[in-house]
Protein backbone atom coordinates (compact mmCIF):
# COMPACT_ATOMS: atom_id res chain seq x y z
CA UNK A 1 0.00 0.00 0.00
CA UNK A 2 1.49 3.35 -0.97
CA UNK A 3 2.03 5.81 1.86
CA UNK A 4 1.09 9.28 1.09
CA UNK A 5 3.40 11.94 0.95
CA UNK A 6 3.39 15.37 3.09
CA UNK A 7 2.99 16.95 -0.29
CA UNK A 8 0.00 14.98 -0.57
CA UNK A 9 -1.71 15.52 2.64
CA UNK A 10 -0.99 19.36 2.21
CA UNK A 11 -3.68 19.33 -1.16
CA UNK A 12 -6.45 18.16 1.06
CA UNK A 13 -9.54 20.96 1.65
CA UNK A 14 -10.38 21.59 5.68
CA UNK A 15 -14.04 21.48 5.88
CA UNK A 16 -14.89 23.72 8.90
CA UNK A 17 -18.58 24.02 10.22
CA UNK A 18 -19.85 27.03 12.18
CA UNK A 19 -23.45 28.08 13.37
CA UNK A 20 -24.27 31.17 15.01
CA UNK A 21 -27.12 32.49 16.77
CA UNK A 22 -27.32 36.18 18.21
CA UNK A 23 -31.20 35.95 19.21
CA UNK A 24 -32.27 33.92 22.28
CA UNK A 25 -34.20 31.16 21.19
CA UNK A 26 -37.60 32.61 23.47
CA UNK A 27 -36.84 35.53 21.45
CA UNK A 28 -37.51 33.60 17.84
CA UNK A 29 -40.64 33.66 16.17
CA UNK A 30 -42.41 30.60 16.93
CA UNK A 31 -44.34 28.86 13.65
CA UNK A 32 -47.50 27.69 14.66
CA UNK A 33 -49.50 27.32 11.31
CA UNK A 34 -48.74 27.43 7.50
CA UNK A 35 -49.90 31.10 7.72
CA UNK A 36 -47.76 31.72 10.42
CA UNK A 37 -44.52 30.67 8.17
CA UNK A 38 -45.89 32.18 4.94
CA UNK A 39 -46.42 35.52 6.47
CA UNK A 40 -42.71 35.51 8.07
CA UNK A 41 -41.10 33.98 4.37
CA UNK A 42 -43.59 36.90 2.09
CA UNK A 43 -41.84 39.65 4.70
CA UNK A 44 -38.40 38.45 3.25
CA UNK A 45 -39.90 38.54 -0.27
CA UNK A 46 -38.47 40.98 -2.55
CA UNK A 47 -41.29 42.67 -3.83
CA UNK A 48 -39.54 43.75 -7.12
CA UNK A 49 -38.87 40.12 -8.06
CA UNK A 50 -42.12 38.18 -6.75
CA UNK A 51 -43.56 38.09 -9.99
CA UNK A 52 -40.54 38.13 -12.17
CA UNK A 53 -38.83 35.29 -11.54
CA UNK A 54 -38.79 31.92 -9.25
CA UNK A 55 -36.96 31.94 -5.99
CA UNK A 56 -36.63 29.51 -3.24
CA UNK A 57 -35.86 29.89 0.50
CA UNK A 58 -36.07 27.70 3.76
CA UNK A 59 -37.03 28.16 6.87
CA UNK A 60 -35.53 26.14 9.44
CA UNK A 61 -36.55 25.16 12.50
CA UNK A 62 -35.97 24.13 16.27
CA UNK A 63 -37.99 21.12 17.74
CA UNK A 64 -39.91 24.22 19.63
CA UNK A 65 -41.02 25.02 16.03
CA UNK A 66 -39.27 28.28 16.60
CA UNK A 67 -37.40 30.30 13.90
CA UNK A 68 -33.78 29.47 13.67
CA UNK A 69 -33.28 31.35 10.66
CA UNK A 70 -34.57 31.82 6.80
CA UNK A 71 -31.81 31.07 3.66
CA UNK A 72 -32.00 31.90 0.35
CA UNK A 73 -31.75 28.20 -1.50
CA UNK A 74 -32.10 29.09 -5.84
CA UNK A 75 -33.07 31.56 -8.06
CA UNK A 76 -34.76 30.40 -11.73
CA UNK A 77 -36.43 32.24 -14.15
CA UNK A 78 -40.04 32.92 -15.14
CA UNK A 79 -41.46 29.63 -14.99
CA UNK A 80 -39.05 27.04 -13.03
CA UNK A 81 -36.23 26.58 -10.51
CA UNK A 82 -33.88 24.00 -9.52
CA UNK A 83 -33.74 22.71 -6.17
CA UNK A 84 -30.95 20.40 -5.15
CA UNK A 85 -32.11 18.06 -2.19
CA UNK A 86 -28.19 18.35 -1.11
CA UNK A 87 -27.84 22.15 -0.29
CA UNK A 88 -31.44 21.99 1.42
CA UNK A 89 -30.15 19.48 4.09
CA UNK A 90 -26.88 20.75 3.95
CA UNK A 91 -28.42 23.93 5.19
CA UNK A 92 -30.42 21.93 7.52
CA UNK A 93 -27.71 20.08 9.51
CA UNK A 94 -25.38 23.09 9.43
CA UNK A 95 -28.28 24.84 11.47
CA UNK A 96 -28.54 22.09 14.04
CA UNK A 97 -32.66 22.27 12.55
CA UNK A 98 -34.93 19.86 13.68
CA UNK A 99 -37.18 21.13 10.98
CA UNK A 100 -38.07 23.15 7.90
CA UNK A 101 -40.22 24.80 5.58
CA UNK A 102 -39.33 24.69 2.12
CA UNK A 103 -41.47 27.74 0.00
CA UNK A 104 -41.51 28.99 -3.81
CA UNK A 105 -43.06 32.02 -5.50
CA UNK A 106 -44.97 31.52 -8.58
CA UNK A 107 -44.46 34.63 -10.91
CA UNK A 108 -47.80 33.66 -12.64
CA UNK A 109 -49.66 34.58 -9.03
CA UNK A 110 -51.27 31.03 -9.32
CA UNK A 111 -50.95 29.05 -6.28
CA UNK A 112 -51.86 25.87 -7.21
CA UNK A 113 -48.86 23.40 -7.21
CA UNK A 114 -47.20 21.77 -10.01
CA UNK A 115 -46.53 17.96 -11.12
CA UNK A 116 -42.78 19.10 -10.05
CA UNK A 117 -43.64 21.12 -6.64
CA UNK A 118 -45.19 17.81 -5.61
CA UNK A 119 -43.06 15.38 -6.42
CA UNK A 120 -39.96 17.53 -4.69
CA UNK A 121 -42.22 17.92 -1.82
CA UNK A 122 -42.09 14.06 -1.71
CA UNK A 123 -38.20 13.86 -2.68
CA UNK A 124 -37.55 15.83 0.48
CA UNK A 125 -39.69 14.37 2.76
CA UNK A 126 -38.04 11.04 2.09
CA UNK A 127 -34.66 12.50 2.42
CA UNK A 128 -35.76 14.71 5.75
CA UNK A 129 -37.13 10.84 7.08
CA UNK A 130 -33.32 9.39 6.94
CA UNK A 131 -31.68 12.72 8.44
CA UNK A 132 -34.66 12.81 11.55
CA UNK A 133 -35.32 16.09 10.27
CA UNK A 134 -38.93 17.17 10.34
CA UNK A 135 -40.62 18.53 6.32
CA UNK A 136 -42.73 20.26 7.78
CA UNK A 137 -44.62 21.75 4.83
CA UNK A 138 -43.87 23.65 1.38
CA UNK A 139 -45.27 26.88 0.78
CA UNK A 140 -45.90 28.32 -3.06
CA UNK A 141 -46.22 32.33 -2.22
CA UNK A 142 -47.66 34.76 -4.39
CA UNK A 143 -47.72 38.93 -4.18
CA UNK A 144 -51.28 38.18 -2.54
CA UNK A 145 -51.62 34.28 -1.07
CA UNK A 146 -50.33 31.37 -0.86
CA UNK A 147 -50.70 27.46 -0.65
CA UNK A 148 -49.08 24.59 1.65
CA UNK A 149 -49.18 21.43 0.85
CA UNK A 150 -51.86 20.30 3.02
CA UNK A 151 -54.63 23.46 2.54
CA UNK A 152 -54.80 26.48 0.04
CA UNK A 153 -55.15 29.90 1.39
CA UNK A 154 -57.07 32.65 -0.59
CA UNK A 155 -54.99 35.81 0.91
CA UNK A 156 -52.78 37.40 3.45
CA UNK A 157 -54.68 38.54 6.34
CA UNK A 158 -54.51 42.50 6.66
CA UNK A 159 -52.82 43.91 8.90
CA UNK A 160 -53.89 44.68 12.11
Amino acid sequence: MKELTSAELSQVAEIELSYRNVHPAAKRPKINSAEDAALLLRSMWDDNKIELLEQVKLLLLDRDMRCLGVSDIASGWISGCIVDPKIVYAIALKAKASGLILAHNHPSGNIAPSKADRQLTEKLQEAGKVLDIAFHDHLIITRDGFSSYERTWDCFPSPA
